[in-house]
C-alpha cells in the first residue's frame, strides 16, 4: 500500500481500534488458481506480541481454508471510515483562485502473517461465543448460543472452519487532509459534521492542532 510519511499510522493502539471498530475484513489469500478474497468478521486478541492475532470462521463448504497450507502469508484488509471531500469545503479555494480538486479521505489497517486453518470443535465454540456476546454486548434483549437448541448448535458448529492469524506485521494509513493547512482541515471537519459524517470527522479531529 503507497503511504505518504504524513498520512502513515504506527499507533498499535489506534490501528487495534480502527480493527475493533470496524471487524468485518477482507481476508486477500494467495492460491494455485490466483487470489482468493473473503469478507468474513474477525476477532482481535492482543497476544500474542504488541501485533496480536485474529480469529475468524468460514463455511466448510468455502475452499479458502484449504489454501492457507500453502500461502506463506495472508492479508486481511480493515477498512475504516471514509467520505468524499468536496473542494467547496476548503478556504483555500477562495485564496488560491480556485486551484483546489477533490479528494478522498480513509482510514485502512492492513493485517498481514501467516494463517492456520482450525478444525477443532472447543476452539469453535470459544470462537463464536466471544463473537457473539461481542457483538450482542448492549442489546435488549441480547441473543446467547445457549437460546437456540443444542442439537441445532452442534450441527452449525460442524459446518464451519475457524482460521487464525498470528499478526506478524500491521499497516495503517489514515489519509486525513493532513497535507492542506489547519484551516482548511478544520473547515472539512465542521463540513463532515453538519453532512453527518461524524466517524470521519471525529478522526480528523483528532489530529488537527489541540483537536480544534
Amino acid at each position: 500500500m503507497y503511504i505518504p510519511k504524513s498520512f502513515a499510522q504506527d499507533d498499535p493502539a489506534a490501528l487495534h481500534a480502527l480493527i475493533r471498530t470496524h471487524p468485518f475484513g477482507a481476508l486477500v489469500v494467495p492460491s494455485p488458481s490466483g487470489l482468493e478474497v473473503n469478507h468474513v468478521p474477525f476477532v482481535l486478541h492482543d497476544e500474542p506480541g504488541p501485533a496480536g492475532r485474529l480469529q475468524a470462521h468460514v463455511a466448510r463448504g468455502n475452499p479458502v481454508w484449504r489454501a492457507l497450507e500453502s500461502a506463506a502469508e495472508v492479508v486481511v484488509i480493515f477498512q475504516g471510515p471514509d467520505h468524499y471531500i468536496s473542494p467547496t469545503w476548503y478556504p483555500s479555494k477562495q485564496e488560491t483562485g480556485g486551484k483546489v480538486v477533490p479528494t478522498w479521505n480513509y482510514a485502512v489497517v492492513h493485517a498481514h502473517g501467516p494463517a492456520r486453518a482450525v478444525d477443532d470443535r472447543a476452539w469453535l465454540e470459544r470462537h463464536l461465543a466471544e463473537l457473539v456476546e461481542t457483538h450482542e454486548a448492549g442489546r435488549d434483549p441480547a441473543w446467547h448460543i445457549a437460546d437456540a437448541p443444542a442439537d441445532f448448535i452442534e450441527k452449525m458448529v460442524g459446518a464451519v472452519v475457524g482460521i487464525e492469524i498470528p499478526i506478524r506485521r500491521l499497516v495503517g494509513k489514515w489519509k486525513l487532509n493532513q497535507n492542506r493547512s489547519d484551516a482548511d482541515r478544520a473547515s472539512v471537519v465542521l463540513a463532515l459534521e453538519a453532512s453527518g459524517a461524524v466517524e470521519m470527522a471525529a478522526e480528523m479531529r483528532a489530529v488537527l492542532p489541540n483537536g480544534r
